[in-house]
């Protein structure tokens, strides 16, 4: 067994002590394996491993990666700020798209999505916390975008994504993730939309609080292929 694959199984069962910890199904927790600035090979061995969804920052790294391995049926998520001079790469090469902020985006992204590939499934990123340098919609703005975004033609609206600033304490994280978790609810309520499923929270440091809070996907890089 390779390093990566034994990291990939010990992620794992760090998913499922958390969700028995919280009462919930193993299976309703996802693992995206974050391979940004990791060569193809390592790819590689996380798929022999067993895991198919990876998520990238780096828009041009990542549309290298993903030709080099289209041998391999992968999924791949942008996870990383989208500039306008991007989004064509972003809509021909990922199948997620997870830092959308801006309507603008969202409509270049739904404007440029190859006819022959399937819509473009989209989580809305949001600054739950507050910080003034950081991505994000605010939290009063999500549901207005949320609405527009859902009606463009080539997209799915899957649900909303946070990277929160690091807090001290266990309790002090699952209540700044359930920020995101109220706001996931309200969004699904309003809009009704039955594929409104994902809440992208949590990676290495603190994917335990998140998916105490609520998290259905867990974005995870350090702990399975290392420091950077």
């Amino acid at each position: 067994m390779t390093l990566i694959a034994e990291n990939l199984q010990t992620v794992r069962e760090r998913i499922e002590r958390a969700c028995q910890a919280a009462g919930r199904a193993p299976g309703s927790v996802h693992l995206l394996a974050v391979s940004k600035t990791f060569p193809a090979d390592d790819v590689r061995q996380a798929h022999a491993a067993g895991q198919t969804a990876f998520g990238e920052n780096y828009i041009q790294e990542a549309v290298d990666k993903i030709t080099a391995l289209r041998d391999l049926p992968l999924q791949w998520h942008c996870i990383g700020p989208i500039q306008s001079n991007k989004t064509r790469l972003v809509a021909e090469h990922f199948d997620w798209v997870h830092s959308v902020d801006r309507l603008k985006i969202a409509q270049r992204l739904s404007e440029q999505r190859p006819a022959h590939l399937p819509p473009l499934q989209l989580c809305l990123q949001v600054n739950t916390d507050g910080g003034p340098t950081k991505s994000g919609a605010r939290p009063e703005e999500v549901l207005a975008l949320a609405r527009e975004v859902a009606a463009l033609p080539r997209l799915v609206l899957r649900g909303l994504m946070t990277i929160p600033d690091p807090v001290d304490g266990f309790e002090a994280e699952v209540a700044l993730h359930r920020r995101a978790t109220v706001l996931f609810a309200q969004v699904k309520a309003d809009l009704a939309l039955p594929q409104f499923d994902t809440l992208s929270m949590g990676m290495t440091a603190d994917l335990e609080a998140a998916i105490a809070a609520g998290s259905t996907l867990v974005r995870v890089g350090t702990a399975i292929f290392g420091r950077r």
